[in-house]
Parts: C-alpha cells; structure tokens; sequence
C-alpha cells in the first residue's frame, strides 16, 4: 500500500468512525446508559434520513432537513418509550421482542412511503467539495472532514453533560439507585423518557450526516443497527470514552480489511468483537458486572 493509498484509508476510517460514533452514542444512551434494549434504533435512524431527506427536497435546506429529523425522530421515540417501553422496563427478552417488532414494521411503513429508492442529499456548500491537507499532501472531501469534527464536538458535549452537569449526575444516579433518587422528588420516570428521546433524536440526526456521507435507501437500519451494536459491546456499556474508541477500533480494522483482504473484510469486525469479548468481557471501558 503507497503512502497516499495509507493516509487516505486511514482518513476513510476515522471518518466512518465518526459515523459509527454519531449512529451509536444515540444506542449508547438507551442501551448503555438507560439499559434499554432498543433494536429499534436502526430504524429510527433510518426513519430520519428518510425524514431529512423529504424535508430537505421540499424546502431546498440540508439544514432544516437534519433539525427536523432530529426532532421528530426524538418525538417517535419518546412514543416509543412512553407507549410501549415503560411498562415492561427491566425485562430485557420483552423489550427485545417488542423494539424487533417495531422495527420490522417501521421497515414495511418505510418502504410503502419511500419505496426501495436510493435518496442522496445536497448538504450545504461551504461543507461540500475538495480540499487540500498540506501535511499529508492529498486532497479529501470537506463534508468527511465536517462528519469528524461534528462527531468530536457533539462527543465532547456529551461528555461534559453527563459527567459535569446536574443532569447528568442525576441521570447516573437513577441507574444506580432508582429508589433513592424518587424519593428526593425527582421524576425518574420523566428522566428516563428525556434521555430515551435525545437517544432517539440522535439516531435521526445520524440518519441524515450518514446519509449526505453515502446514501439513504431500505436496509440501511439493520446495517447500523449492528454496527451499533458491535461498537457499544467492543466499548463497554454506557462509557462514552468507549464508544469513541470503540468507533475508532470497528471502523479501521473495516477499511483496512477492505483495502488488504475485501474477500474477507465482513467478518473481521466481529473477530474484533469476539477478540474483546474473550479478553474482556465487559468491554475495553465498562465496569464489572
């Protein structure tokens, strides 16, 4: 592999790592931190790059597309969590089953509104195009570039929320002791439904930035569905530090295999997995059962 093939399969890493960040922190939220099994989180990000889409073609703005992906996204799954999820929370085989039947039918929903079509969306200018990296002496596109540094900020966001803010700290707290934190008059219920939502809101903004990245079309939903999936194993339950890295992890050993071996590319993201799991079985970042 030349220098210039090297730099710019690592670059293609680290921006689809970027992807995997901005799709699974949304999971990270519901499964992780929440610990609901949401297997309907492919769908809602599929769902908002089909929403995005729609709203971008009819008003001519990529950026009205992806507030009300994120929106409305977050709507349905504050729905979701209210009308369907409340009520058997902790019993992780029924949220399982019930999150997969949601999923197979949001899928027929989608494909009888949308079709089997591919939809590509037109972000805006200043984020589009070419440019020129002096230190590494290649050209790359700006809206890769764009994925990385919004993944980055909305990561470093996060953090600070859940680590360093009031709600953050009482959002860690009813996890641990749910009982305790109702008693001080703390709607943990209420709580529950706000993080479920941002989670969910995430997945459609994820919909969009993925989609402007390549594409929008059926099937889409259970491609990152597992990705999510794989990266919130590798990384450890409910650690951000770990969904970053795991990202990281997933996405270059993926380009990397399909710049070496493409024939067996597909299945050397679950070798990683299984390699983690057997080292580690909480995680590279998660805490000990």
């Amino acid at each position: 592999m030349s220098w210039p093939q090297f730099v710019t399969v690592t670059l293609n890493g680290l921006t689809l790592a970027a992807l995997y960040f901005i799709v699974a922190i949304g999971f990270t939220l519901i499964f992780g931190v929440l610990r609901v099994v949401n297997l309907a989180h492919g769908s809602l990000y599929l769902f908002g790059g089909y929403l995005g889409w729609s709203v971008a073609d009819r008003t001519g703005s990529w950026v009205l597309g992806a507030v009300a992906a994120l929106f409305v996204t977050a709507l349905a799954g504050l729905l979701l969590q209210l009308g369907l999820l409340r009520r058997i929370h902790g019993q992780e085989l029924r949220e399982a089953l019930v999150t997969i039947g949601v999923s197979i039918v949001a899928a027929d929903l989608m494909l009888a509104r949308w079709g089997g079509f591919t939809y590509d969306f037109s972000p805006p200018e200043v984020i589009t195009g070419g440019l020129r990296i002096p230190l590494l002496d290649i050209g790359y596109p700006r809206y890769r570039l764009f994925v990385l540094a919004f993944a980055i900020a909305l990561g470093l966001i996060l953090w600070f929320v859940l680590a360093r803010t009031r709600l953050g700290i009482t959002v860690r707290a009813a996890i641990d002791d749910r009982d305790m934190v109702a008693a001080v008059g703390i709607d943990v219920q209420r709580l529950f439904a706000l993080m479920f939502a941002v989670g969910a809101g995430l997945a459609g903004l994820a919909g969009v930035i993925g989609g402007s990245v390549l594409s929008i079309s059926s099937g889409e939903d259970a491609r990152y569905l597992l990705a999510s999936l794989i990266v919130v194993i590798v990384g450890g339950m409910g650690s951000l530090p770990g969904t970053a890295v795991a990202a990281v992890l997933v996405a270059l050993v993926e380009q990397y295999s399909l710049a070496l071996f493409p024939t067996y590319a597909a299945i050397v993201s679950f070798l990683l997995m299984v390699v983690v799991l057997a080292l580690r079985p909480q995680g590279l970042f998660g805490r000990p059962a």
